[in-house]
């Protein structure tokens, strides 16, 4: 038996704020002997504490009470502990009481920390157990010196009680799995949905919650935020030593600390050479984790499928950071601005691009407006909010200026909306959201709601990632990763799918083998509603009209000499596809296959231009083949005018002058693969790597040159006929003018006998082919 030395005895609360809360029976501050515990006048039960009970140690005791409480309905915790002062005395008597033990705390206010609003469950419940350390012929142990378990509230069902904190555990392969699924970028959801099917428990019956996983990832977030941004500028600094095209910026402060840092990967800037004319820069997004601003540049591939172009990390979202944004982001992408880019509502974002990319048609997103129009409008509309979304819809939708005016003026007069803020604000930001102001700009279809909805939700993938900031890099890239392979197996299957034609017309036909089943699909709806158009020619162009209808109609300009069609509706202009009306004009005169430059590059088939395919093939028999498709191009764009074919044969006899020019290596390539229609010099013994080279880089002169060929041909050729249709003088027509006079002087300074010479020689190779092989003289 413990001896009743004198001492002071020392009392630890395990809780400060249960300090003077609770009174429980500790009539003795002296250890009790075994004589004098109170036994219980009930049949002990091992389920149940009882007076005498006995325990090895305290935590066994305290474990055993636990057990009992979560069958009970209720938790306890570790309320006060004594002990006598003193060497050897050590810890004598402990108290578990229940969680709603004691009152409410009073919180001590702290002007420098933010308080939690956090409502206490404590309502001065006096159930509790005691355990007092008896020493015994030298073996110590616990025995229950006390017990009341009588609540003043209410118990909680088996299915509720294990939601009480105390009963929420996660276990340590539990945390590793959850840290593993974390870096995957997968969400808390998911994480939840993942371990209930590997435990085999039914949902919602994990021994932890939502909530706790959200806490456990944040613990682990809690570093310092400088050595977060060093070890983010250190795994930039090694993707791109595994990967030179990996491109990064950031900035530092005055303090030398990260500031701003934007990245790109090389399948970023491959896409963004093609698919780049319309972005989207969506900046509504934040790391919440580590509070900290997020930009995303997104756009859209020919196959109707989201493309990621960047990402930028902000410490601050002002003009000069964002402006510093767009530069950055500019120079990933070799200076190349966009032709439209849509954002949210941000002012400051408005600025700073009408400042670094002032070429660039500036809009904002609908949907990032429609998403606000709850919280604006329908506590002020009440039962008729649906009616005035649809009437806002309609609205957006139209195609004339003055309509979208004058239906405005009279959705605010029914709607009785005049002094309402936002539809204000909506009304002067009108030329940035509304259709009608938009129509004569690009947007790849991205304006559309369905698509983003994809945007965002290629977006939310990477953003659920829950690990540390140096890792965001790297779950980005995961994430594009993915997507860019997900996007090949349905490119697959789409080009897989019979495509059903509808129509039968030549044009369809045609179509269907050019564009992309995205792209076609949308050509393909034009084509059905063509039909239902009649055309009648007019002295300026086409007017054409629904067969039903009287009234309206659309203005179509047709040149057919230079295959230029224009509609007055701009849906060619804002979407890449031409609408029902040129169509139907097309039909009317006769022509079976759409031009070819209203089947632009960005929705065909092909997602990689001829020219970056050139320079990126290490086979130099592919990069034959590709000029000789550059070369059968240029021979089918010259065919198309007399003016053509006369500049055609002057600049390919230029050309040929500069490629004689260079010197010819002693051997030739020795393959004995053929490209059709070309003819090859075969000699034997290998070709020496400085002479493989010499060889390519004057393909890849002979390919660039005759690409600014075609690339004249159709930008002097686009819109000029149309500028004199209307007698008006254009900047194409300018720069046709100028064009042709740069030809002339070429003339002039070329030496006529070399011409000459040249001529002959192309002459020469012309029969050579022809009476190699037939086949052959169809390449000249």
């Amino acid at each position: 038996m413990m001896s009743e030395e004198a001492g002071q005895m020392l009392v630890v609360y395990d809780d400060p704020s249960d300090q003077r809360s609770l009174s429980l029976d500790d009539t003795s501050s002296a250890e009790e002997s075994p004589d004098e515990t109170r036994l219980s006048l009930e049949t002990p039960n091992d389920a149940i504490p009882y007076i005498g009970q006995r325990f090895s140690t305290h935590d066994e005791g305290y474990e055993f009470y636990s057990e009992f409480a979560k069958r009970c309905g209720f938790s306890i915790r570790r309320h006060r502990t004594e002990g006598k002062d003193g060497v050897g005395k050590g810890l004598t008597r402990r108290y578990f009481v229940c969680h709603r033990a004691g009152n409410t705390p009073v919180k001590t206010s702290n002007e420098n920390k933010p308080q939690r609003n956090r409502k206490s469950s404590r309502c001065g419940c006096q159930a509790y157990m005691r355990i007092s350390k008896v020493t015994e012929l030298g073996a110590p142990e616990w025995r229950v010196t006390g017990f009341d378990n009588h609540h003043n509230h209410e118990l909680l069902e088996p299915n509720q009680v294990r939601f009480l904190p105390a009963y929420r555990t996660i276990s340590d392969t539990d945390k590793s799995r959850i840290l593993m699924f974390a870096k995957t970028g997968i969400s808390v959801q998911q994480m939840m949905r993942l371990m209930e099917l590997e435990k085999c428990v039914e949902p919602g019956y994990l021994p932890f919650t939502e909530k706790d996983v959200r806490n456990l990832l944040q613990s682990f977030r809690k570093l310092d935020p400088e050595d977060e941004s060093v070890d983010l500028l250190r795994m930039c600094r090694n993707i791109k030593e595994r990967d030179p095209n990996f491109k990064f910026e950031y900035t530092l402060d005055s303090d030398n600390r990260l500031e701003n840092i934007a990245w790109s990967y090389a399948s970023s800037v491959q896409s963004y050479e093609i698919f780049g004319d319309a972005v989207v820069f969506d900046t509504t997004h934040r790391l919440t984790a580590f509070d900290l601003p997020l930009g995303i540049w997104v756009g859209m591939n020919n196959y109707g499928m989201p493309c990621f172009f960047g990402c930028v990390i902000s410490r601050e979202e002002n003009l000069r950071s964002l402006s510093w944004a767009l530069k950055a982001f500019l120079g990933f992408m070799n200076g190349k601005a966009p032709q439209t880019i849509l954002t949210d509502q941000n002012m400051c974002l408005k600025d700073a691009i009408a400042k670094e990319m002032p070429s660039t048609k500036h809009a904002l997103c609908i949907w990032m407006i429609v998403a606000k129009f709850p919280s604006w409008f329908n506590a002020v509309l009440g039962e008729r909010y649906n009616d005035w979304k649809a009437e806002f819809y309609r609205l957006y939708n139209l195609e004339s200026i003055e309509d979208f005016e004058q239906g405005w003026r009279n959705m605010v007069n029914i709607f009785g909306l005049h002094t309402n803020r936002h539809v204000a604000n909506l009304h002067a930001l009108r030329n940035l959201w509304a259709l009608p102001y938009l129509r004569s700009h690009f947007f790849a279809g991205m304006t559309a709601a369905g698509h983003s909805k994809s945007i965002n939700a290629f977006i939310q993938r990477f953003l659920s990632a829950q690990t540390r900031l140096a890792h965001f890099v790297e779950q980005v890239a995961v994430a594009v990763d993915f997507k860019d392979q997900a996007a090949e197996q349905q490119t697959m299957q789409q080009n897989l799918q019979n495509i059903s034609l509808k129509t039968g017309a030549p044009m369809e036909s045609h179509a269907a083998t050019v564009l992309t089943p995205y792209a076609f699909s949308k050509l393909q709806e034009q084509l059905v509603l063509a039909a239902h158009y009649a055309s009648y020619q007019m002295e300026d162009g086409f007017h054409v009209r629904h067969h039903t209808k009287l009234e309206g109609g659309r203005k179509v300009y047709w040149v057919p000499r230079e295959e230029i069609i224009s509609c007055s509706c701009n849906q060619f202009e804002f979407s890449g596809i031409l609408c029902r009306h040129a169509l139907r004009v097309l039909s009317t005169g006769n022509c079976f296959q759409i031009p070819e430059r209203y089947l632009p590059l960005r929705w065909r088939r092909i997602n990689t231009s001829s020219a970056k395919l050139l320079h990126s093939s290490n086979d130099h028999g592919e990069r034959i083949q590709l000029l000789q498709n550059m070369v059968s191009s240029l021979i089918t764009e010259s065919a198309k005018s007399k003016e053509r074919l006369d500049i055609a044969t002057e600049q390919v006899s230029i050309l040929l002058s500069r490629i004689r020019d260079q010197p010819v290596p002693s051997q030739a390539i020795t393959t004995g693969s053929s490209v059709p229609g070309v003819s090859f010099c075969r000699c034997s013994g290998p070709v020496s790597q400085p002479e493989k080279e010499e060889e390519e880089a004057i393909t890849l002169a002979a390919a660039d040159h005759l690409k600014t060929i075609i690339e004249q041909f159709q930008k002097c050729h686009l819109d000029h006929p149309i500028a004199k249709f209307f007698g008006e003088c254009t900047e194409l027509k300018v720069k046709l003018d100028r064009c042709f006079r740069e030809e002339k002087a070429v003339k002039r300074k070329a030496n006529f006998e070399q011409s000459k010479k040249l001529k002959e020689r192309l002459q020469a190779l012309r029969k050579e082919a022809a009476e190699g092989s037939p086949e052959k003289s169809n390449f000249v």
